[in-house]
């Protein structure tokens, strides 16, 4: 695409072969972006016509900014690349010969920065913020998002009118999920997600929630995040983190650590959740002693894996050599005796850690099984819908 696009995501998978879900929407959605991109395009700009978007520069689109039109175009343009191209995904793993996507998923929150101009889709309960000065120049956090959560209004009437329940535990009140109509399962944390096709009738979609922002000279930076962060830092300290840390390079790690300390500090009995972070810089520049000169953006993740002892399956879904593999993100007690014992920690290069050693890395680190809470049991008694 031209110069001044960049593109920034953050998938967020659950259940048994969530790993493989996020990897997969991971590897393809950008693809889909860019091909949905090209013919929506082609589709606008009708035979003969210069391609609008083509090779601009910075310039060139600051000139399309005054023009209201062809701002409106641009919107619409990219609105329907992201509802088309959220919807061949989710398509996609439907029909993957050998990735279970059954009771399986992943949130995405992407965005595209077109020189002024801010383009989001985003599924599920990742987030993202913006940090930016006020008219005092002090620093602020801007939400550009919504957690879509299952006990949001419009969510939780979707949900309930395509027969779904929606209800939170009693010992965890403060997390509403959404239940088969026939099975206390699988008991999911949102209300949107690739996958999870056991409630894809009972009203959870993968359509995205789309939106446009103009930025300003004002607007520092954009953080993208999985939920692992937002559950113990609230926007205003991820934006002190950021904008505090001491290099750009180094933001998105630095802000994993913290949300990795907050985590043992306020939940010192429960597992971690996961935590993705990516840390857009909207002046596009780095520091000088980073590896990446010409990116403004640094990223980092933290996410545990178990060993099961048996077959992993590879990005594709094939069956592999024994390794690490994720846990079942399953809560009862005895599943989770099972395959907690057996713990170990993964490291950005695949290397693994002891569970036991508690130095690690913002790119290391273990997981809070939360996203669901058990797999549903379909048996020859299940009421007909």
């Amino acid at each position: 695409m031209s110069e001044d696009v960049t593109f920034c995501g953050v998938f967020d998978g659950h259940g048994p072969h969530g790993h493989l879900v996020a990897r997969k929407v991971r590897d393809a959605l950008p693809v889909k972006l860019q091909s949905f991109l090209n013919s929506c395009q082609s589709r606008q700009n009708g035979p003969g016509q210069t391609c609008f978007m083509g090779n601009s520069k910075k310039s060139d689109v600051g000139d399309l900014d005054k023009d209201g039109s062809v701002e409106d175009k641009l919107n619409s343009l990219w609105r329907e690349t992201f509802l088309k191209s959220y919807k061949a995904m989710d398509k996609e793993l439907k029909s993957h010969p050998n990735l279970d996507c059954f009771c399986s998923g992943s949130t995405a929150i992407t965005i595209v920065k077109q020189g002024s101009n801010l383009f989001m889709g985003y599924i599920g309960d990742s987030r993202a913020i913006m940090g930016s000065k006020d008219s005092n120049d002090s620093m602020v956090a801007v939400q550009l998002t919504v957690d879509l959560k299952p006990d949001l209004p419009r969510e939780a009437e979707r949900i309930k009118r395509c027969k779904g329940r929606v209800f939170a535990l009693q010992d965890e009140p403060e997390v509403p999920r959404v239940w088969l109509p026939f099975d206390d399962a699988p008991g999911l944390a949102m209300a949107r997600a690739f996958g999870d096709f056991c409630l894809k009738e009972y009203g959870v979609i993968s359509i995205p929630e789309f939106s446009h922002r103009t930025l300003t000279d004002k607007d520092q930076f954009i953080v993208l995040a999985s939920d692992g962060v937002w559950d113990v830092l609230s926007n205003e300290e991820v934006v002190e983190i950021v904008s505090s840390a001491p290099t750009r390079a180094s933001a998105a790690r630095i802000l994993v650590d913290s949300a990795a300390r907050e985590w043992k500090l306020k939940y010192p009995t429960s597992k971690m959740d996961d935590c993705a972070v990516v840390c857009l810089f909207l002046d596009g520049k780095m520091d000088s002693e980073s590896d990446y000169d010409e990116q403004g953006f640094s990223s980092a993740t933290l996410d545990q894996s178990n060993h099961s002892g048996n077959a992993a399956e590879s990005d594709d879904g094939q069956k592999s050599e024994p390794c690490l593999q994720r846990n079942f993100t399953v809560r009862s007690a005895e599943e989770n005796d099972t395959y907690g014992r057996l713990a170990v920690e993964v490291d950005g290069d695949g290397e693994t850690v002891s569970a036991d050693d508690q130095s690690w890395s913002g790119l290391e680190g273990v997981t809070r099984v939360n996203s669901l809470v058990q797999l549903p049991r379909f048996s020859e008694e299940r009421p007909d819908p």
